[in-house]
């Protein structure tokens, strides 16, 4: 990621800046007619959560916001939104995509899952899974654009495809470089065989490229600032000559690039998700409530401002924050579970103007973290020898189940498939092919990755940190 010495501001009277901006920016966009950019990602991955027609209902009624992602398509919330005017963007999960491309299996699974819900539920649009590219599941890869082909076909055997478009969202790991932005370049071989035809699918049904772009996964102590809209010095893009004041219109403009350098720059771009964490472990920079609402807010106010980016000039954006809710049984760290803007029971982690002026009264302002960040975990008893000196090693935890650990996989796996590519099949780590040997691998990759901290080999308390060294024949850890 870029590297910077930005500069500190003071938080402590961002609430009111913050929400008051964003107020006064959301009132002057929807006076001119540019509204609905602004949605969010509604997760189920908690015991907690209020009934989906509460939710709705609170949706509609308390906040601004019209667009909502699902990552299901589960018929009960999907009956939740009749009659609300809310566009709904349901997800098919990845399993079933190698299924999706065939027509008679499209067309059943439209008509059992979509069609008794529309007109009522206004379903604008159809995910063909999430972050494909990033399971390295050949299968999933090579049948995901025929599978959004088929999809579409079913569509338009319905008269439907003028209504809901088809997509898949992708994480920033398909870029193969990103710095500086306008070197951007998709990885080689996703690039022609697989994101080339996908574009020219996307193209010729109007139909965006949706993104995932996450600056605080590619944010430091150093690049905080550059991270969080603050004032810094900016980045300078060398090859296009244009300076970049913040890390996601760097992030949107490589992947710009990276479409542009297969000739489609003519393609509208959507962040399916982006947020920040307002809990997290102890030591980890910028994890609060006031660093969440002050990028949230100024995301907002970024996207529906009309000012785009460097390479995109004028534009607006259409954007899901993550999430609506934290979410308590996410796997991975303590943050993992704390993306949302609110509770369970729906009151605001802090407000950054997404609340109706008759609904703020109601909740306390800005911020309002509900819980203390956690201790860091507690390092494990090192054994007194068979290491290798200064090194260390993430493992599951003896307990641990089998359902705790692959959680831990699709996670790990999901944020990047570099960290899982050994054990995936025919890779150097795939046997012994159980759950607790594969766990272990992409366990320690991702702790190795993110700089051995302590907090980082928790894993909702499956993880152990440990020097005896793993590795085994051609499989190194």
């Amino acid at each position: 990621m870029e590297k910077n010495t930005a500069t500190t501001i003071v938080t402590a009277n961002i609430a009111s800046i913050v929400s008051g901006t964003v107020a006064l920016l959301l009132a002057s966009t929807l006076i001119q007619g540019v509204a609905g950019t602004i949605g969010v990602n509604y997760g189920t991955v908690a015991n907690n959560l209020p009934p989906p027609s509460q939710v709705a209902r609170f949706l509609l009624e308390s906040t601004i916001i019209d667009r909502v992602r699902l990552f299901d398509s589960d018929p009960q919330t999907l009956q939740a939104f009749a009659h609300t005017g809310i566009a709904i963007t349901v997800t098919i999960p990845n399993d079933q995509i190698p299924l999706l491309t065939n027509l008679t299996f499209a067309q059943q699974w439209l008509n059992t899952t979509i069609n008794p819900h529309i007109p009522s539920t206004n379903v604008a649009r159809i995910l063909v899974g999430n972050e494909v590219l990033a399971t390295a599941n050949k299968l999933l890869i090579s049948s995901l654009v025929p599978a959004m082909q088929t999809l579409y076909k079913a569509l338009v055997s319905e008269s439907l495809n003028h209504q809901i478009s088809v997509s898949t969202p992708h994480s920033l790991g398909i870029l193969a470089a990103s710095t500086p932005p306008s070197a951007g370049k998709f990885r080689q071989g996703y690039d022609t065989h697989i994101l080339k035809p996908l574009l020219s699918f996307l193209r010729s049904t109007n139909s965006p490229f949706m993104i995932n772009p996450y600056p605080f996964f590619g944010c430091s102590a150093e690049t905080l600032n550059y991270a969080l809209f603050r004032p810094n010095p900016g980045v300078f893009d060398e090859m296009s000559k244009r300076t970049y004041t913040n890390m996601l219109d760097g992030q949107l403009d490589a992947v710009f690039s990276a479409m542009k350098l297969l000739g489609f720059d003519d393609v509208e771009i959507v962040i399916a998700e982006t947020g920040w964490p307002s809990v997290g472990d102890l030591g980890q920079v910028g994890v609060d409530a006031e660093s969440a609402a002050e990028f949230n807010g100024k995301l907002m106010q970024h996207v529906m401002s009309g000012v785009g980016t460097p390479l995109m000039p004028n534009k607006t954006f259409e954007t899901y924050i993550f999430a609506l809710f934290n979410e308590d049984l996410k796997p991975g760290p303590t943050c993992e579970r704390h993306f949302g803007l609110f509770e369970p029971d729906m009151k605001p982690v802090y407000n950054i103007g997404i609340l109706k002026h008759t609904a703020e009264s109601t909740f306390p302002s800005y911020p309002t973290p509900v819980s203390t960040p956690p201790a860091a975990p507690a390092m494990s008893p090192l054994p007194a020898g068979g290491g290798a000196k200064g090194k260390q090693w993430c493992l599951p935890k003896p307990e641990a189940d089998d359902d705790a650990l692959q959680r831990n996989i699709d996670y790990v796996c999901g944020l990047d498939s570099e960290y899982c590519g050994a054990i995936q099949e025919g890779g150097v780590c795939f046997n012994p092919n159980t759950v607790r040997a594969h766990a272990s691998y992409a366990m320690n990759s991702y702790y190795q990755a993110m700089g051995r901290n302590g907090y980082d080999c928790n894993f909702a308390e499956t993880g152990i940190i440990t020097n005896v060294n793993p590795s085994y024949g051609r499989c190194k850890y």
